[in-house]
C-alpha cells in the first residue's frame, strides 16, 4: 500500500555574504535617503498671498519670534493666535489659554496691540488643531470678515498636517498657505541623531499619514464639530 508523498526536495537560491551586504547597503541607503527627505516634506512652508496671518499659539518662544519676523516681512493686516487651555500647574495656576498666552508675548515684543486677536478653543484631548481652525473660521464669521486667503504658522514637521486641517475647515473657497517655524530642540539636517528629533518627526509622519487616510471632519456648524468627535475619527492635533 502507497501513501502520497508528504514532503518533496527543491533547490533554493540564498544570497551570499556579499549579497546580504548589497541588499544591507541598498536597505540603508534607502532609509538614508527618507530620513534626509521626510522633514523637508512635513515641514512645508508653502505661504500665499494674504492679508491674515494665523499663529499656533502653543509653539516656543523661540518660534514665536521667527513668527514675527514672517509676519513683518509680509503684507498681513491682522494676526490671530490659536490655541486650547494650558494644563493648571504651579506655573499657571488661574485658567489661561495658549492663544492668550502668544498674544501677550507677540504685543509684549513689538507687535501693536490692536492687530493680534487671540482666539482660544476649547478643552479636548483630540482633533486640537481642527478644532482651533474651526475657532478661527467662526470668529471671523462673528467679526463679519471675509477671507479668501490666509497663512497658518506651525511648527515645523507638525506645519503639512496643520495646512491640512485647516484647509478641511475652511473649504476649498479659502486658500490656505502655511509657514513653518525651524525648530530649535534639534538640528532638522540630522534629526535622527537625538531622542526628541527622533520622537517628534516619527510621530508626526506617523500622524500626518492616519489624518489623510482616517480623519474625516464632522459636518459644519454641528454640535460634533467643535464639542464631540465622531465614532472611529482619531485625534487631528
Amino acid at each position: 500500500m502507497s501513501f502520497p508523498a508528504l514532503f518533496r526536495r527543491r533547490a533554493i537560491w540564498i544570497p551570499t555574504i556579499w549579497g546580504w551586504l548589497l541588499a544591507l547597503a541598498i536597505v540603508a541607503g534607502a532609509l538614508l535617503s527618507v530620513g534626509r527627505c521626510i522633514h523637508p516634506f512635513l515641514a512645508l512652508d508653502e505661504p500665499v498671498d494674504a492679508p491674515l496671518l494665523v499663529i499656533e499659539g502653543w509653539m516656543a518662544p523661540e518660534e514665536l519670534d521667527q513668527a514675527m519676523v514672517r509676519f513683518r516681512n509680509g503684507n498681513y493686516r491682522q494676526v490671530i493666535t490659536t490655541g486650547g487651555p494650558v494644563p493648571v500647574n504651579h506655573f499657571f495656576q488661574n485658567p489661561v489659554s495658549y492663544a492668550e498666552l502668544a498674544r501677550d508675548y507677540l504685543v509684549r515684543r513689538g507687535l501693536k496691540a490692536d492687530v493680534v486677536t487671540a482666539v482660544p478653543a476649547p478643552e479636548s484631548a483630540q482633533d486640537r488643531t481642527f478644532l482651533s481652525a474651526v475657532m478661527v473660521r467662526e470668529q471671523l464669521k462673528r467679526s463679519g470678515q471675509t477671507v479668501a486667503a490666509m497663512n497658518v504658522y506651525s511648527s515645523g514637521v507638525h506645519s503639512r498636517r496643520t495646512r491640512a486641517v485647516y484647509q478641511m475647515a475652511f473649504g476649498p473657497d479659502v486658500r490656505v498657505g502655511i509657514l513653518a517655524a525651524r525648530p530649535t530642540a534639534y538640528d532638522p539636517e540630522a534629526w535622527w541623531t537625538t531622542s526628541v528629533g527622533a520622537k517628534t518627526v516619527v510621530m508626526e509622519a506617523i500622524s500626518w499619514v492616519w489624518t489623510m487616510l482616517f480623519f474625516h471632519p464632522p459636518a459644519r456648524d454641528t454640535h460634533e464639530e467643535k464639542w464631540g468627535r465622531v465614532s472611529g475619527v482619531m485625534s487631528a492635533k
